[in-house]
C-alpha cells in the first residue's frame, strides 16, 4: 500500500482534487491523507466521500508547537511549516509503514511504483529539482524539491523526519537566510546527515517548468514518455505544475520559464482544462468562492518593463485561457 499525504486550502482545491483522480486513475494500491486548511475545504471533501481519502482537519492536526509559531507566519510559510509534521501525524496516528507528502498542484500520469521500486530497502526517497542550466535556483531554493518526499516508518526515517519538524518549527520563512529557504534547504545534506536516504534516478518522477528544458517528450497512445536529449525512454509519472495561476480577467499564466509546444500540449493544456471540469463540480456543490484560487492580475510600474523582457526570452506564458485550450500547440 502506498500511503501519501498532502495539504491545500480552497484556493488550490481544484489542482488537490485533480492529483486525487490522477492516483485514483493511475496507482490502484494508494491511500491518500488530506489535511484541509480551511474549513470551507474540509466541508466539501467530506460531502464528496472519496473512497482512497481520509480527511484530517485542522482541529485534529494541529498541537501546541504548530500552534504557538502559526501566528508569526504567512498561510503560505505555515503551510511549508507543517509539510513535516503531517507526515508524521499520518505515521503516529495510522498503522502504515510508509508515507510520501506530494504538494497538490503534483498530477500523475503513470503508476508510481517505479519510484518505489527504486527506493528499495532505504528509508528516504528526495527528488531533485534537475534544473535546467539556465534556471538554476539551486544556492537559493535547494538541491532537491518538497514536491514528493517519502519516508517509511523505521528508526532512519523516523529520525530524520523528526529532525526536520524540529528545524521548521523554529524557522521556516519565505526567504533566503543563513543557509535557509523555507522547508526546503534543510534537506540539501540529507545523504550525509541521515543514513537510508536515497535520490530517485527515475526522471519521470518531478517534471516541472523548472527542469523540462533538457527533455524530450513522446506519446505513445495516450501514454507520455520522456527521455533525455540521447537516451533512453522513460514513463512520465508525475508532473509538477508550479506558478500555475488563474486571473480574474480570464487570463492564465504558466510561469515564467520556456516552456516548448509539446509540453504545453501534453501537460498545461489537458490539465486546464481538467482544473475547469472539477471547478464545474465544486460549483454544484458551493458556487460562493473560486476553486482555482483565481486572482486579479498584478500590475505596476514594473509591469511593461517585464512584459518586453519576458516577450524577448520567449517566456511570456500568459494567455487568454480559452484561447489557450483551443490553440493546437502540436503542428
Amino acid at each position: 500500500m502506498y500511503n501519501f499525504c498532502t495539504l491545500f486550502d480552497k484556493n488550490y482545491l481544484t489542482r488537490g482534487l485533480a492529483l486525487y483522480y490522477s492516483l485514483e486513475r493511475h496507482c490502484e494500491n494508494f491511500h491518500l491523507y488530506i489535511f484541509p486548511f480551511d474549513e470551507i475545504t474540509y466541508s466539501l471533501l467530506k460531502q464528496l466521500e472519496l473512497p482512497k481519502v481520509t480527511l484530517i482537519s485542522l482541529k485534529e492536526f494541529e498541537d501546541e508547537k504548530l500552534l504557538e509559531v502559526k501566528p508569526g507566519r504567512t498561510v503560505a510559510e505555515y503551510c511549508w511549516t507543517s509539510t513535516s509534521s503531517t507526515i508524521l501525524y499520518v505515521l503516529n496516528n495510522f498503522k502504515v509503514d510508509n508515507c510520501t507528502y506530494i504538494d497538490a498542484d503534483l498530477f500523475f500520469y503513470s503508476n508510481p511504483k517505479p519510484l518505489f521500486d527504486e527506493l528499495g530497502d532505504k528509508s528516504i526517497l528526495l527528488t531533485e529539482h534537475r534544473y535546467s542550466p539556465e534556471y538554476n535556483k539551486e544556492v537559493k531554493s535547494g538541491k532537491y524539491c518538497v514536491q514528493f518526499v517519502t519516508f517509511k516508518n523505521d528508526e532512519n526515517g523516523r529520525k530524520a523526519l523528526q529532525w526536520w519538524r524540529d528545524r521548521c518549527l523554529e524557522w521556516c520563512y519565505n526567504r533566503f537566510e543563513d543557509g535557509k529557504f523555507g522547508d526546503q534547504l534543510y534537506l540539501d545534506d540529507w545523504t550525509e546527515r541521515f543514513e537510508g536516504v536515497h535520490v530517485l534516478k527515475h526522471i519521470g518522477g518531478g517534471l516541472a517548468s523548472w527542469n523540462v528544458q533538457q527533455y524530450r517528450f513522446y506519446n505513445d497512445n495516450d501514454k507520455l514518455y520522456v527521455s533525455e536529449k540521447s537516451g533512453e525512454k522513460y514513463p512520465v509519472v508525475f508532473y509538477h505544475f508550479h506558478y500555475l495561476r488563474f486571473f480574474n480577467n480570464g487570463e492564465i499564466e504558466l510561469g515564467r520559464r520556456y516552456l516548448s509546444n509539446e509540453v504545453k500540449e501534453y501537460f498545461y493544456k489537458q490539465y486546464i482544462v481538467f482544473l475547469d471540469s472539477l471547478k464545474e463540480n465544486v460549483f454544484a456543490l458551493n458556487n460562493s468562492f473560486d476553486p482555482h484560487g483565481s486572482s486579479g492580475k498584478p500590475f505596476n510600474w514594473k509591469t511593461p518593463i517585464l512584459f518586453i523582457y519576458r516577450k524577448i526570452k520567449g517566456v511570456y506564458n500568459i494567455y487568454n485561457k480559452n484561447n489557450f485550450i483551443g490553440t493546437k500547440w502540436l503542428t
